[in-house]
């Protein structure tokens, strides 16, 4: 059934592309608007890998990257075996586990009713949906009632480790919507063994001088909308994670994990932070 495609954010549909452009997704997830933004903004990503400034697609890319490795890590020592990807928009992550890891992982992509059904549309079309591989409709601003997390999260299994990832989400929201949404996700964590957060975020701190100024401006012209830094440092935001409900909370920086993920890190990579956050401590392996 056709779905109304002004219900993908212009995010969605550039860093789809990026994906793809770059190995990391199916043909099943361009738009033809994604293809669109990706070719019109060449000339500018020429520019800019050029003149050494920052570029939306490393950041994009180094992101989708780390997330997936620690979430590759977590389902490979046993810890995390079921996985709620929230706001997914066009994200593959959800098929390219569920081609990893088979029936040893259910993942749930959600997002708003729109947008959830036209995902499940394009991926049931593909032939990429799976047993195990879900598309839920989810109000992630919601405290109870039918799309809620917590309506979602009683539909799990409460003896296996769960993951929850916001990938392109927090930063568009202001400080205290942030807040109550990592509440929101560290009490339903904790009601599993396991409970792993996962998200970027962009932080004052590595969003500084007048190159990364004008990024940002782009940026936020880009999302047609106000982008909201809301901590100054890792430190701060580590400790609102905490206050969260999170026993553990670590931002990385790309840059450290070059050699891990084999991956040539290009200057706008730092702009974002990766957050790593439990419920619970890890057992040491």
């Amino acid at each position: 059934m056709a779905r109304n495609p002004a219900s993908i954010s212009p995010t969605a549909h550039y860093t789809g592309y990026t994906w793809f452009a770059h190995g990391l997704s199916h043909p099943a997830l361009v738009t033809p608007q994604g293809r669109a933004m990706y070719s019109a903004l060449r000339p500018l990503h020429g520019l800019a890998t050029l003149t050494g400034a920052p570029t939306l697609q490393a950041f994009l890319l180094a992101r989708h990257r780390l997330i997936d490795h620690l979430l590759n890590q977590a389902v490979a020592q046993g810890r995390v075996s079921q996985v709620i990807e929230v706001a997914a928009g066009l994200s593959p992550r959800g098929w390219r586990f569920k081609q990893q890891h088979g029936g040893k992982l259910r993942y749930i992509e959600a997002d708003l009713p729109d947008m959830a059904a036209r995902k499940r549309d394009l991926l049931q079309s593909a032939g990429l949906l799976s047993a195990g591989h879900e598309v839920q409709a989810l109000d992630a601003l919601a405290d109870a009632g039918p799309q809620s997390l917590s309506a979602l999260a009683d539909t799990l299994d409460k003896t296996k480790g769960t993951a929850i990832i916001t990938e392109g989400l927090v930063n568009y929201f202001d400080t205290p919507t942030v807040a109550a949404m990592w509440s929101r996700f560290g009490l339903v964590l904790a009601r599993f063994p396991d409970g792993l957060y996962l998200s970027d975020i962009h932080l004052h701190n590595a969003n500084k001088g007048a190159g990364v100024q004008a990024f940002k401006a782009l940026l936020s012209t880009f999302v047609k909308g106000r982008v909201f830094l809301h901590f100054d440092n890792e430190v701060q935001a580590e400790t609102q994670l905490r206050n969260a409900g999170f026993e553990l909370a670590e931002l990385h920086k790309p840059t450290r994990f070059a050699a891990q993920l084999n991956m040539q890190m290009q200057p706008g990579a730092d702009a974002v932070r990766v957050i790593e956050a439990r419920t619970n401590r890890p057992i040491e392996l």
